[in-house]
């Protein structure tokens, strides 16, 4: 295999320029991903869950922004392949290629993920039923995120 440098220098420049921690670009079936690695990805604006003591004799409430891990750790879980933009249809105003309850075959498109200019749909690597969709249309993705789950 022949490794383009070239690509690789200015994807790592790029990296510093926009301040990404990963970048992944792909060309048929060649792809090149670039990650600076080390360290942890936090989303800009992403509230911290914060732990406050609490008083026994107060009803306990479930910690609402605490992350679904269940979801994460499921067999079916369709996680993002790339850092983008989710898009739930082909086009604004079209029909949504599924929602919660579809039945899909194993290559069926389940989203589009825009990523540098470039539509990547994200397609069903197993078939069965839509359980739950973790992404929302033009919602950012990280690479890893949960966007939905396959049962």
């Amino acid at each position: 295999m022949k490794i383009d440098s070239k690509a690789i220098k200015e994807l790592a420049a790029l990296l510093e320029e926009t301040g990404l921690n990963e970048i992944e670009v792909a060309d048929g079936d060649k792809g090149i991903r670039v990650s600076k690695g080390g360290g942890t990805v936090v989303a800009a604006g992403a509230p911290a869950a914060v732990s406050m003591p609490s008083d026994p004799t107060l009803p306990q409430q479930p910690n609402v922004s605490a992350p679904d891990t269940t979801a994460h750790s499921h067999p079916g879980a369709v996680t993002s392949p790339m850092v983008g933009t989710a898009y739930m249809a082909a086009e604004p105003g079209a029909a949504a290629f599924v929602k919660k309850g579809d039945s899909v075959n194993a290559g069926d498109t389940l989203m589009i993920i825009e990523a540098m200019k470039v539509m990547n749909p994200i397609k069903a690597d197993k078939g069965g039923t839509i359980t739950q969709i973790l992404s929302e249309d033009g919602q950012p993705v990280e690479f890893g995120d949960v966007l939905m789950v396959i049962e």
